[in-house]
């Protein structure tokens, strides 16, 4: 039996040709029954010998995982980031490994603008005291006066940057890997003059063991009193605990998170006013969400054609 798993909180089986073609040729489609991240074991537990295919979240894919699933052959990460896959272990057990790296993007850019405004203008504790039968007169601040330091300028980092220009705000960014062509209008400097000179800071670059809590005790300090940080990225890039002191102490003015360490996050952030918080919804608008499941399974599919596991469309 030929099976794929679909390991993604959610996804939309009946709308997608790929999946629907596989279905057609009698494969098994399997999907994540805990609509939630899966762990090392339950991801084991879900692919077991028979899978070939995986149309994978952000679950830990390790080597131990791929021991265990020893008919894989595919992996199609739904999505942009491949810091959850062990690519060396995928590559010496030769399964391809692909992702759908701009169809989440608008989206993401397009939180990131919410969660500036959002934190800028106090709406969530605006709203919040609202309900407590205050009227708060909460005074804000303009996202047109402010200097906006993205760090990583990839496919969301450009599109944060061109939406911050629309609103009239500075841009200034770090990105070691940029290519020659800087967007217009951005200035490029070290990460250590953008925490300096920044009134926000956006993070959107990759997780690894290089950038594991870039942003730390010592980073924040560095930073303008007041600042305010917004993560949309990866987790494991800020130091949630020396965010948590930064937060408490007044020093920083803000932040907003869309991604935590370990999900769901019940951690000491939950206690703390000046921050908004959302449950990695980054890619969850309805457009880009479906760009990228048909993109992601069209990958998977293109990839088993390619090792001549079915016929192609």
């Amino acid at each position: 039996m030929n099976k794929v798993v679909i390991s993604t909180s959610s996804f939309d089986i009946d709308n997608n040709p790929s999946i629907q073609h596989l279905l057609k040729a009698g494969w098994t489609v399997m999907t994540n029954p805990h609509r939630r991240k899966l762990t090392e074991e339950e991801i084991i537990a879900l692919l077991d010998k028979d899978t070939v295919g995986l149309l994978a979240g952000i679950e830990p894919l390790t080597e131990r995982v791929f021991a265990a699933a020893n008919r894989l052959k595919v992996i199609s990460r739904c999505g942009t980031g491949l810091d959850s896959v062990d690519l060396a272990a995928a590559k010496q057990r030769n399964i391809a490994v692909s992702n759908t790296p701009q169809a989440p993007a608008q989206a993401v850019a397009e939180l990131t603008l919410g969660l500036m405004l959002a934190t800028l203008r106090q709406i969530s504790q605006t709203d919040r005291m609202l309900r407590t039968s205050a009227w708060p007169r909460t005074q804000g601040h303009l996202l047109a006066a402010q200097t906006v330091g993205i760090v990583g300028l990839g496919y969301i980092g450009r599109r944060v940057a061109r939406l911050c220009q629309a609103f009239e705000a500075a841009v200034i960014a770090h990105d070691p890997y940029l290519l020659p062509q800087t967007p217009a209008g951005v200035t490029l400097m070290p990460l250590e003059q953008l925490l300096a000179e920044a009134d926000i800071i956006s993070l959107h670059l990759p997780y690894s063991s290089a950038t594991h809590h870039l942003i730390d005790d010592a980073a924040f300090k560095r930073m303008k009193k007041g600042a305010i940080v917004i993560n949309a990225a990866r987790g494991g890039l800020v130091d949630e605990m020396a965010l948590h002191d930064a937060l408490v102490s007044g020093y920083l003015g803000g932040a907003a998170l869309d991604v935590f360490e370990q999900e769901p996050y019940q951690g000491p952030l939950l206690q703390c006013d000046n921050i908004t918080l959302t449950s990695h919804i980054g890619s969850l608008a309805k457009e880009s969400r479906y760009r990228m499941e048909v993109e992601a399974a069209d990958n998977l599919l293109h990839d088993l054609v390619n090792i001549g596991l079915i016929d192609g469309k």
